[in-house]
């Protein structure tokens, strides 16, 4: 790839600073319309500006979408990158632009696969299976994922404030958008156990959860921990951190809860991220009549 147009890095600066993008969101987004940008330098020749970025046509994109193709992109990532590729051209066009109609490639909805109460324990159990403090960490760190619902990424981002508000917990979601989660006793007991055990202390700004050498702990090594612990369970590979959101959700929502309350304590901007809980419910529900039922 090219040195990074001066378009798409200023781009980029407003996603991050006004859109309040996460940096995954604005590094993944960037690469795209740089991606564009060396695509068309080849492809139409000539300076990529905005007049040129403001004239594609659907048949420009297609093509571009068929070099990406041609790359090995399957649906889904080529629909995220036809997303990218609009939101980088209405950038550059601003208000008012008119962007070239073309219809992205569909993409399966695959549903996720909830863990059990009982695997979902199991799991927290076996990470946080290590004599030591950060045996301690991972087991309150997977302990607030399932019980309070947090991405991974926020959950690492809590700073030693955070335990401060009683029985809830303030998680700084996507967006720049706060929100209060509730905090299981049990939930709340890990984490205690973890700050007693932790030879960092707890301070305001600084992270809540550590690596070995104080700074703020990498997701990687959730990660890792986890493949290693499913291994032992005999667990899928879909269980990851974020499966952990999942159950959380699917749970709450099994148990009556309805969709606006999860809605906000999953901090999701739109109702409808939430209504694919109820497609996983039900999923759930055909598993447990077909396996319970007589004649199904």
């Amino acid at each position: 790839m090219t040195p990074g147009h001066p378009l798409v890095t200023a781009w980029a600066e407003r996603l991050r600073t006004q859109a309040r993008r996460s940096a995954h969101t604005v590094r993944a987004y960037a690469a795209t319309a740089q991606r564009l940008c060396d695509f068309l330098a080849e492809y139409r020749g000539g300076d990529v500006d905005p007049a040129l970025l403001t004239s594609l046509s659907a048949a420009d994109l297609r093509a571009f979408l068929a070099a990406r193709r041609g790359d090995g992109l399957g649906n889904a990532s080529a629909a995220r990158e036809l997303s990218a590729v609009r939101g980088f051209l209405r950038y550059v066009g601003g208000d008012g632009a008119q962007l070239p109609v073309l219809t992205g490639p569909r993409a399966k909805r695959r549903l996720p696969r909830p863990l059990s109460p009982d695997e979902a324990l199991a799991m927290a159990e076996t990470v946080g299976d290590v004599a030591d403090w950060q045996g301690a960490r991972d087991l309150a760190l997977l302990l607030l994922l399932y019980g309070s619902g947090l991405r991974i990424g926020e959950a690492i981002g809590l700073n030693g404030e955070a335990l401060h508000d009683g029985d809830t917990v303030r998680v700084l979601g996507k967006g720049g958008k706060i929100r209060q989660v509730p905090l299981l006793p049990m939930v709340r007991t890990a984490l205690e156990a973890y700050v007693a055990a932790c030879p960092w202390p707890q301070i305001r700004g600084e992270p809540l959860f550590r690596g070995a050498r104080g700074d703020r702990l990498n997701p990687a090594i959730v990660r890792r921990r986890m493949r290693s612990a499913r291994a032992l369970l005999g667990l899928p590979d879909s269980v990851t951190p974020h499966a952990l959101r999942h159950s959380f959700a699917t749970h709450l929502l099994g148990a009556g809860t309805d969709l606006r309350s999860l809605q906000e304590l999953l901090g999701h901007a739109s109702l409808s991220s939430t209504q694919l809980y109820t497609e996983v419910d039900a999923a759930r529900l055909l598993d447990i009549y077909g396996a319970a039922h007589p004649r199904a």
